[in-house]
C-alpha cells in the first residue's frame, strides 16, 4: 500500500481522535482529519504536517467525499452534544459515507459493553451504529474503550485537595484506559486490517480500585488523598447516572490479561504509569 495513502480521523481534534493521530504520526503514517470547523486545534495538527478536511459527520455526502482515497478511517459518534438520536444520525451517516466511498477499513470507538444491552443510553446509541456497521459492506473493527484515565482531569482540584469524588464505592475495581493505549491500538489494527476485520475488541489498561487511584494520586502529588464514593443518584445526567449504576453493580468485563498477552507492542499504561505525568 503507498505511503501516500492517508488515514482520516473523525474527531481528530478531541481527547480519542487526537490519541489516534499521535500514534499514527509515531508510525510515520500519513493522516487526514475530519473536524467540523476549523479551530486553533486543528491549526496546530496542520503544523504537525495533518491534511485538514472539513465536514459535519451527519453530512453523508461530505464524509465521502473526505475519507475519498483514504487507505482507513478511526471513527466515532458522541450524544454529548446534542442527544441520543443525534448520535444515531450520525452513526448512520458515517455508515453511509464509508459504504458510498468504498474506504478499505474502518475501526469504530465504540464502548466497553455496548453489546450487552446494559439500558445505559450512550451505550445503546453506539450498538445502534454497530449493527449498521456489521450490515454494512464496509470492512470494519469496533472497539469499546472503558473509562479514560483523563476523565479524571476534571476533578483535579478536589484531588489536590485531598480528596477524589467518583460516584462508586471505594474499593470495586474500575476497568480504565490510558488514551495512548487507544491510539495505538487503532495504529495496530491499520497495521493488519485483515486480523481485525469484523473483531469487536473492548479496551482497558489496568482495573485500580478508587481507593487504589487515591493512594497512587497521593504519591505523585505528595499529599494524603482519600477516595469518597459520592451519590450515583445525585448525578444530574440520566446517562451518567444509569453508566455508573452499571459500573457500580456489573462493571465493564474487558480481559486486561488477554489484552496484554496478545497485543504487547501496546504497551498498555498502568494507572500509576499515567498518574506520574500528572507530577
Amino acid at each position: 500500500m503507498p505511503m501516500s495513502e492517508p488515514y482520516a480521523v473523525v474527531g481528530a481534534t478531541g481527547g480519542q481522535g487526537g490519541a489516534v493521530v499521535d500514534a499514527l504520526l509515531e508510525r510515520g503514517r500519513e493522516v487526514r482529519a475530519l473536524v467540523r470547523r476549523s479551530s486553533s486545534r486543528s491549526e496546530a495538527l496542520r503544523l504537525r504536517g495533518v491534511d485538514i478536511a472539513v465536514a459535519d459527520i451527519t453530512d453523508r455526502a461530505a464524509i465521502a467525499s473526505a475519507v475519498d482515497g483514504c487507505a482507513g478511517v478511526f471513527a466515532m459518534t458522541t450524544p454529548f452534544e446534542d442527544g441520543p438520536e443525534a448520535e444515531i444520525a450520525q452513526g448512520a451517516a458515517l455508515v453511509g459515507a464509508f459504504g458510498d466511498s468504498g474506504v478499505p477499513h474502518v475501526v469504530f470507538s465504540s464502548v466497553a459493553d455496548a453489546d450487552k444491552s446494559t439500558g445505559v443510553p450512550h451505550f445503546e446509541t453506539k450498538a445502534v451504529t454497530e449493527a449498521l456497521l456489521r450490515e454494512s459492506s464496509v470492512s470494519y473493527t469496533i472497539v469499546g474503550p472503558t473509562y479514560f484515565y483523563d476523565n479524571l482531569l476534571g476533578g483535579l482540584d478536589g484531588i489536590r485537595h485531598g480528596r477524589l469524588d467518583l460516584p462508586l464505592p471505594v474499593d470495586t475495581p474500575l476497568q480504565q484506559l490510558s488514551r495512548r493505549d487507544l491510539g495505538r491500538f487503532v495504529a495496530l489494527v491499520f497495521d493488519d486490517p485483515d486480523r481485525f476485520a469484523g473483531a469487536r475488541v473492548d479496551l482497558a489498561s489496568d482495573d485500580p480500585s478508587p481507593r487504589r487511584m487515591a493512594e497512587v494520586l497521593g504519591g505523585v502529588l505528595g499529599t494524603q488523598v482519600h477516595a469518597h464514593s459520592s451519590d450515583a443518584d445525585a448525578i444530574a445526567s440520566p446517562d451518567m447516572r444509569a453508566m455508573f449504576r452499571f459500573l457500580t453493580d456489573t462493571g465493564y468485563d474487558a480481559n486486561i490479561g488477554e489484552l496484554r498477552r496478545l497485543y504487547p507492542e501496546v504497551g498498555w499504561q498502568s494507572f500509576a504509569e499515567w498518574a506520574a505525568e500528572l507530577a
